[in-house]
């Protein structure tokens, strides 16, 4: 194997001008044969979480960043053996949860422009790379709770067992005490200074259990004798607990995603408007779709109708589908709708959207609609998936909320929300009866969308819920 055969994988642009991405998960270890368009990871970007194919055929030779890690997009990741030779010797392999240097990229830089070519789009950072700052410097977990027992019982507590007999030491003079990504976060949140762990793992590595034990060994017994009580203003509960608090980072999607909230809410000024209606026909027609063989095999639900009278509502008022150009001072009609879906995953909100959802069919905005729940649910929407939207629908319904005031996604003039529907005492022919009712909710950008037009889009998406045959009248 010579260095001219190995070749350097630069973590791309999976996005749209993005500069960084956290490595999630690594598919492959050095050693392991890879193929071209070979799926090599998966990183987490500011808009979503996205699996890597390499562009090679090969023999890993180095993985340079462990999971968890924060890089820089242009930055190289993985080094590839492209002359079909084996991996590094196991001398040259790094510790277990240690970083590998990363070897010098092959690639030149893309003539005239300053930045490394990557594999989608642009957007490479000149920076290095970047590992997440700590908040602070750690405290030994026993020198807190050594501070917390003297405070509270006017001593401080006994000094923990020794460790059991034939348990490796530290190694001597190790800066950094060996130790995987997940244990060095669980040691960080439970307060725990990894020097003073005693390693119980091979070759030296600090395991799950240590800091556990490191833990427990800190923290006298309840039962442990008192030379006095502390102070009634000081004692301190028989529940004491020293991990009250969890601390999560604040990274890609939910990082975004609160950017982009607080941006737009001091941005647009947001007006909200509330309407409340009758949706039992719309609800009866629900039942009939899910029968009818042109929806055999969607998904047939309340949102589907929703997201139908809302195109048809935009598609009467066209000036409420829009976006405001702060540089030109323009304001942008917008003749297609994309629309959004607002979805909670586990990695925070997202608005995918239904590109050209206007001229669908209600069949296929069913397949559409049916498609990005499911893609949202396993986590695998895609940044552009997430770009271009006009309006957005966000169901708080589904929670059992009745209603909200919806913070406009950045870039739109509308978004509507839908509260949960239930049975109402509601006056129908003038005698009152139980009724499937909703609260719908309207916000929009008061600087393109006034009173007049944000009342008429909500007047008449509430009128086709209340009385569905107008999706065919008004169409």
């Amino acid at each position: 194997m010579t260095e001219a055969s190995v070749r350097e994988f630069k973590m791309p642009d999976v996005g749209e001008g993005l500069t960084e991405a956290e490595i999630l998960k690594w598919y492959v270890q050095p050693g392991d044969t890879v193929t071209d368009g070979q799926v090599v990871c998966e990183v987490e970007t500011a808009k979503a979480a996205v699996e890597l194919p390499i562009p090679y055929d090969g023999v890993v030779r180095d993985l340079h960043f462990p999971e968890g890690t924060t890089v820089d997009v242009g930055t190289a990741i993985i080094a590839v053996d492209v002359g079909g030779g084996s991996a590094a010797p196991a001398a040259e392999q790094p510790a277990a949860g240690q970083p590998v240097a990363a070897a010098p990229a092959e690639e030149p830089k893309a003539a005239g422009s300053g930045r490394q070519p990557v594999l989608v789009g642009y957007g490479v950072a000149t920076s290095s790379t970047r590992r997440r700052p700590r908040k602070g410097p750690e405290v030994p977990v026993q020198q807190a709770s050594t501070a917390i027992q003297t405070e509270l019982n006017g001593h401080a507590p006994a000094a923990p067992a020794a460790p059991p007999a034939g348990a490796p030491a530290a190694p001597a003079g190790t800066e950094r005490p060996l130790a995987k990504p997940p244990v060095r976060k669980l040691a960080k949140d439970l307060g725990v200074d990894l020097t003073t762990v005693v390693p119980t793992g091979p070759d030296g590595i600090i395991t799950r259990e240590d800091v556990h034990a490191a833990v427990a060994a800190a923290v006298p017994a309840a039962t442990e004798p008192q030379v006095a009580p502390a102070p009634a203003a000081v004692q301190a509960p028989a529940s004491y607990d020293t991990t009250r608090e969890t601390r999560i980072p604040v990274k890609g999607v939910r990082k975004a995603t609160a950017a982009a909230m607080v941006g737009s809410a001091f941005t647009a000024p947001h007006v909200t408007e509330f309407v409340t209606v009758d949706v039992t026909r719309t609800m009866k027609l629900v039942e009939e779709l899910k029968a009818d063989k042109e929806f055999t095999g969607l998904r047939v639900n309340p949102l589907l109708l929703i997201a139908k009278a809302l195109l048809v509502a935009i598609r009467r008022n066209p000036d409420v589908n829009a976006s405001w150009d702060e540089a030109a001072q323009e304001i942008v009609v917008k003749h297609y709708v994309n629309l959004g879906i607002a979805a909670a995953t586990p990695r925070g909100l997202i608005v995918p959207n239904i590109k050209d959802a206007h001229a669908k069919t209600l069949p296929q905005l069913a397949e559409s609609l049916g498609e990005l729940v499911t893609t949202a649910r396993d986590g695998k929407t895609s940044p552009a998936a997430m770009q271009g939207g006009t309006v957005t629908i966000t169901n708080v319904g589904v929670f059992g909320v009745d209603t909200g005031t919806p913070i406009l996604n950045p870039g739109e003039s509308a978004i509507l929300a839908v509260g949960a529907i239930k049975p109402q005492p509601w006056v129908h022919k003038g005698k009152v009866k139980p009724r499937q009712v909703t609260t719908l909710a309207l916000s929009f950008d008061h600087r393109l969308v006034d009173g007049e037009l944000g009342s008429k889009v909500l007047a008449d998406v509430a009128a086709i819920l209340e009385q569905p045959k107008r999706l065919i009248t008004w169409a």
